[in-house]
């Protein structure tokens, strides 16, 4: 990486600052696990992409970058720790008494599900809820997964999607873990049948503590 320029950002940067940590946001006093933020950018690119504030400390104080390590560590999160591998641009902005914050934006990917090289080179996906990264839930990635394969749509759905599709009509909400039951069918029709679904667009994971509930998706004709 070629040595970044600091940009006058101060008032930016603040403005930044008081937003807080949420979904597309968060704050990083330095860099030193690679894992660690591998996490955030597998979380920011499942989801819509965000931002790392990297300098700023958790309470929204400006401490300055101390050293471009920390460029090279993201870059090693996104390069070495994400797969599939993920871009991660950097703007380097001045502020209070020539401290430096680099802003490192991740993208949402193209294709999901991003996941991180976690011990013992086991794989696992994660997903930005309000201030956190939260491991994306298996029935989630099956239908990143899905999506992203190009698997052709059929027109026609099983007695499970359109029992699916009511519910949430009905309810506005559906257990994914109780749905067999609500519906009276397998737990594996069940599971096929919200896979197929979110890939398509027509049902969507929500949080709300402490787990995900299925909506209908942007998608589903109203």
């Amino acid at each position: 990486m070629k040595d970044l320029k600091a940009i006058k950002g101060k008032y930016f940067i603040h403005r930044l600052i008081q937003e807080g940590e949420h979904e597309h946001q968060d704050f990083k006093f330095q860099i030193s696990d690679a894992r660690k933020i591998a996490r955030s950018i597998s979380a920011f690119a499942n989801n819509d992409g965000g931002r790392l504030l990297i300098g700023v400390k958790d309470n929204g104080a400006i401490a300055g970058v101390r050293s471009e390590e920390d460029l090279y560590m993201i870059e090693a999160a996104a390069e070495t720790f994400c797969r599939p591998a993920q871009k991660v641009e950097f703007t380097a902005y001045r502020c209070d008494e020539g401290a430096v914050v680099y802003v490192a934006a991740i993208p949402r990917a193209t294709l999901r599900p991003v996941f991180v090289r976690e011990e013992r080179n086991t794989l696992k996906a994660y997903y930005r809820v309000a201030d956190e990264n939260i491991a994306a839930p298996p029935l989630m990635v099956r239908a990143w997964q899905r999506a992203a394969s190009g698997t052709p749509a059929l027109l026609r759905f099983s007695k499970a999607e359109q029992a699916l599709l009511h519910l949430l009509r009905a309810a506005g909400s559906v257990d994914p873990a109780t749905f067999h039951i609500t519906a009276h069918i397998s737990r594996n029709e069940a599971e096929d049948a919200i896979t197929r679904l979110a890939s398509m667009g027509l049902v969507e994971f929500t949080y709300s503590h402490p787990g995900f509930l299925l909506i209908p998706g942007a998608d589903e004709a109203p």
